[in-house]
């Protein structure tokens, strides 16, 4: 299982020379990973090949980019040129997105979701294996009357989805190489999670799917104020209605209860929870939320599990 963080310069001065820096310091820490958000602020692609250039055998990952708002086509020339750029080591997360920031930022229906995540998938594998493609669904058509192909890129991009519904995860196991589990919690992965999207790839003959779970959290010996914090951070989360669901199926109530925030031991026990229960992967976020210092010692333990 590889350990990985999630990085976050949006206060930075410059975000983009703040962020390379944090992935630096991550990489010497041990860390395998790095993978970055996406909102209306840096475009996570690009933000993931300039770290992917500067900081040699570090995996890059985008969590998650929405598919409404987005084109196929276009996505597909992000990704493929951050897959150069970094010689194979960017990774490609997709996200249904939300209501609220899709009809509030775009101006557009937040309808169908699961449908147009299935022929976005299908269009883009087209698009990232093979440069081509001749798509034409009930709500998106992809064709390519030239090569949409990018020298270097190879011949893929993994893709994952911050998948946690039974739609989304079946979805996600039929057409994509594994999913992003945000806020779910070991008992919602082993229960819920990975039982259904495993199903799902095995009943279309596809391999095991990856299951990169996101943890929020951070080692720190004030664990009750820290976690505080979180829930003020987090509580977002728990007006949408997928969040909120899984965060029940974790056996909690708030967003901020299945925060892994603790000491060096109770951490390290969380993350073998998670390993436990069917995470090929565990990236953690947030672990900027308690102080550079609280930040630096948790990258410094996460480092000693990656290894």
């Amino acid at each position: 299982m590889t350990v990985g963080v999630a990085l976050n310069a949006a206060d930075a001065d410059n975000q983009i020379d703040a962020t390379v820096d944090l992935a630096m310091e991550a990489s010497a820490a041990g860390l395998r990973s790095a993978w970055f958000g996406q909102t209306f602020g840096a475009d996570s692609p690009q933000l993931a090949a300039i770290v992917g250039r500067e900081v040699p055998g570090l995996q890059v990952g985008t969590s998650a980019i929405p598919v409404f708002g987005r084109h196929p086509l276009l996505v597909s020339s992000q990704a493929q040129t951050a897959q150069a750029a970094t010689h194979g080591r960017y990774h490609l997360g997709l996200a249904l997105g939300t209501k609220l920031l899709t009809e509030a930022g775009f101006g557009i229906p937040f309808e169908r979701p699961v449908a147009r995540l299935r022929e976005f998938l299908t269009a883009l594998r087209q698009l990232t294996e093979t440069g081509t493609a001749d798509f034409h669904g009930e709500l998106l058509t992809a064709a390519t009357p030239v090569s949409a192909r990018v020298p270097g890129a190879g011949s893929g991009v993994p893709l994952l989805v911050a998948a946690m519904g039974p739609q989304a995860l079946k979805a996600s196991g039929e057409l994509a190489d594994g999913i992003l589990p945000y806020l779910a919690g070991p008992r919602a992965l082993a229960e819920h999670i990975v039982p259904a999207v495993t199903a799902a790839a095995e009943a279309a003959g596809r391999p095991a799917p990856r299951v990169v779970a996101l943890v929020h959290g951070v080692v720190t010996d004030d664990a009750d104020s820290v976690r505080e914090t979180a829930a003020e951070q987090l509580a977002f989360y728990e007006r949408i209605p997928s969040y909120a669901r899984v965060i029940g199926l974790s056996g909690a109530t708030r967003a901020a209860d299945v925060a892994v925030i603790g000491d060096e031991k109770a951490v390290a026990a969380e993350v073998r929870r998670y390993r436990d229960a069917g995470a090929t992967e565990v990236v953690f976020s947030g672990t900027e939320i308690a102080g550079e210092a609280a930040r630096r010692r948790t990258w410094s333990l996460l480092g000693e599990l990656a290894g």
